[in-house]
């Protein structure tokens, strides 16, 4: 399943149900598992390990050299997990020494064309890349969370599960679990009330996780203020502890 004009490393490790397709260029220290489909004109570069059942489109480059100034050619790794979709031209580069040496993404994420992933992120689940999404080395970018197209993330933040960011959003801070924003820079504007509803949180959820928002965004507290009001609704809505961990480890703030 390896077309001829292909360019396939003999030291790669290829399962043999794996399409790659022709002008695809793949070099060693690459690991592809079974069902996933490599398209035409594409570049994988290791150390790089691919799971199952992956589709990267033409133009991709995955698994590349970092471009952080850091980087001396170090023997860093990409780590992709299974069934995520990446599309034309999009790019993820491998870690660096100085980040921990591993990029790492999860299982059933959709990267839309021109999205970038940058040296030593971590990628959640089921998160959603628009096009030309794009996010900065030492990101974190937590489960199911949505970027909009155009949108960009400095680096060291943490995009919080279940969270939006409108397209264009430019964001400079840490956003919390559940939350909307957009602009520049990023401001929060709700709850994404309409993600929660299609991943089938109870209206009784949504209405509570709605009054820890107010106690975050429209209270004036500080936020080990707002952490304390929030430990007084676990009780009757465990999906705030989410909220709580995450303003926890807030190291750069959070938007507001």
């Amino acid at each position: 399943m390896i077309d001829n004009h292909a360019i396939v490393d003999p030291r790669a490790k290829i399962a043999d149900n794996v399409h790659i397709g022709p002008w695809t260029l793949i070099g060693p220290e690459v690991e592809i598992e079974e069902g996933s489909w490599v398209g035409p004109h594409v570049v994988i570069r290791g150390p790089t390990k691919i799971g199952r059942d992956n589709k990267i489109y033409q133009f991709a480059t995955i698994g590349e050299d970092s471009p952080d100034k850091k980087y001396g050619g170090e023997s860093t790794r990409l780590e992709i997990g299974d069934r995520n979709v990446f599309r034309e031209c999009s790019t993820v580069h491998r870690g660096t020494v100085q980040g921990g040496g591993v990029t790492r993404i999860g299982n059933d994420n959709l990267f839309m064309a021109y999205t970038h992933v940058a040296h030593d992120c971590v990628i959640g689940n089921q998160v959603v890349f628009s096009n030309n999404a794009s996010v900065a080395g030492h990101v974190r970018v937590e489960d199911y969370a949505c970027l909009g197209g155009m949108v960009g993330v400095h680096q060291f933040c943490t995009i919080g599960a279940h969270s939006f960011a409108a397209g264009g959003a430019i964001i400079i801070k840490d956003v919390p679990p559940y939350v909307m924003v957009s602009g520049y820079p990023a401001e929060s504007h709700g709850l994404n009330t309409v993600g929660l509803e299609r991943r089938g949180y109870s209206p009784s959820t949504i209405a509570a996780l709605k009054r820890a928002y107010k106690i975050i965004f429209r209270q004036s507290l500080t936020l080990q203020d707002a952490i304390v009001e929030l430990k007084k609704m676990t009780v009757d809505c465990p999906e705030v502890g989410c909220m709580i961990d995450f303003l926890s480890k807030a190291a750069r703030g959070i938007v507001r």
